[in-house]
């Protein structure tokens, strides 16, 4: 083991550090949420990722997501997060994919095989592909729902996506998943917080977004870090 690993070994135990440098973890999306569930894992010690996001830092995204610095200002997210990664841990087998997967090369990319997959996707569509396949194919796999418009962290839960409750994301996403078959074997990471009206607003123009929420510094790193214990807690 690595010295930098010794006070995880402490916690874990010796056996565990060995199974998660051995694991294989895909983090799709890379925003406020999965930029820093991506971190935790890596920290924790897992041993091969594979991270994915098509989209550039903007100076909006500095309230929240963890690669956004002015010094990162109009870079891909996906780029920044792989040297942070690899920072963290040279020794970590990484493959960074900055591209929008949707169907076909979404496929391609989870048979290749993985032992968990994080969705921090936040559209719709291809959030519901992923989860999908990675069913179809017995990925153990967690989602994020909605961090936006939420500020209570003590209200987080981690639950099947069957138990989820008072969260328009998961509501829609349980609706969508039930025609295809899937009403459970799904973990979530989701708030039941209300989210004020007065925190959306409507927005055109922009790839995939028919409105902006309201969003708080420490909201997506707590969503973040809980995929994250998840993702540890079960491989380990």
């Amino acid at each position: 083991m690595t010295e930098w690993l010794s006070r995880t070994e402490l916690l874990l135990g010796e056996e565990k550090i060995k199974r998660l440098q051995q694991s294989n973890v895909l983090v799709v999306g890379l925003g406020g949420v999965g930029a820093y569930a991506a971190e935790m894992i890596c920290r924790a010690g897992v041993g091969t990722m594979t991270i994915v996001d098509g989209d550039m830092i903007n100076s909006s995204n500095r309230n929240r997501q963890l690669p956004a610095l002015v010094s990162t200002d109009g870079r891909p997210k996906a780029v920044v997060m792989g040297e942070r990664l690899l920072d963290i841990n040279p020794g970590l087998d990484l493959t960074v994919l900055q591209e929008y997967i949707r169907d076909e090369r979404m496929v391609e990319i989870l048979d290749r095989g993985f032992d968990y997959v994080v969705d921090a996707i936040d559209t719709l569509s291809p959030k519901i592909f992923l989860i999908y396949h990675s069913v179809q194919r017995n990925l153990p796999v967690v989602s994020s729902m909605g961090a936006g418009g939420k500020r209570d962290t003590s209200l987080i839960k981690i639950s099947d996506i069957s138990e989820s409750y008072n969260c328009k994301l998961a509501r829609i996403l349980r609706k969508r998943l039930h025609k295809l078959g899937i009403r459970e074997g799904v973990k979530v990471v989701f708030s039941p917080e209300p989210v004020p009206g007065e925190s959306i607003i409507r927005v055109e123009g922009e790839r995939n977004k028919k409105s902006n929420v309201g969003t708080i510094s420490f909201m997506p790193p707590a969503f973040g870090c809980a995929i994250a214990s998840v993702v540890i807690n079960d491989l380990t």
